[in-house]
């Protein structure tokens, strides 16, 4: 049995082209994967359970939260979206390759993993340590896709914001993964259908 040789292993730069539709796919999953992974760790050292996060709440003011923070969102990037020139909210084409393709049931089980996935880490780890400011400016480095252009830099920004501000207004975690999922969710089916479309 041959050993693997660590040593011959070649990192470069790719772009959204050159991967195929399996290694997009792959490397999404992996991403999301290890930032499930990053936030569990984290959480546990914060000395908290993770699992506390998804015990629901009694009342349902939760659910008003996310649904809200995401109709607001939706409309004003839809609104945004008629005078902004497209190449300047261009994310390299990373969003139309994900979500073009899919089925209706796919874009729904991506938007639920990234909600998750990224809210455990986010709004349940690293919000908990700086506070909702320091975190959005993370979470909009994070997203390096959006940073060649202000306009979607700072939609993430407040975004963000947005997530970690009803998260403590709700006090649990489902209402940020609410808004994240049906934010994700709607503009993946826009994006699939208006592909469709042409």
């Amino acid at each position: 049995m041959r050993k693997f040789d660590f040593r011959n292993i070649k990192i470069r730069k790719v772009t959204v082209d050159e991967l195929n539709d399996k290694m997009l796919l792959a490397n999404l999953y992996m991403t999301q994967a290890l930032t499930l992974i990053i936030g569990i760790i984290w959480v546990l050292f914060q000395g908290r359970n993770p699992l506390s996060f998804f015990k629901l709440p009694i009342d349902s003011n939760f659910l008003w939260w996310g649904a809200g923070l995401a109709v607001v969102v939706l409309i004003f990037d839809l609104g945004i979206s008629r005078f902004v020139p497209e190449d300047a909210a261009d994310d390299g084409g990373v969003n139309e390759r994900v979500f073009g393709n899919r089925a209706v049931w796919h874009i729904a089980v991506i938007s639920l993993v990234v909600a998750i996935c990224e809210e455990i880490l986010f709004r349940g780890a690293i919000q908990h340590a700086f506070g909702p400011y320091w975190t959005s400016i993370i979470f909009a480095a994070i997203h390096v896709r959006y940073l060649r252009h202000w306009i979607p830099t700072g939609l993430v920004f407040i975004i963000s914001y947005g997530l970690g501000w009803i998260m403590i207004q709700s006090g649990t975690l489902w209402a940020p993964i609410i808004a994240h999922f049906l934010i994700d969710f709607v503009m993946g089916c826009i994006l699939r259908f208006r592909r469709e479309e042409k």
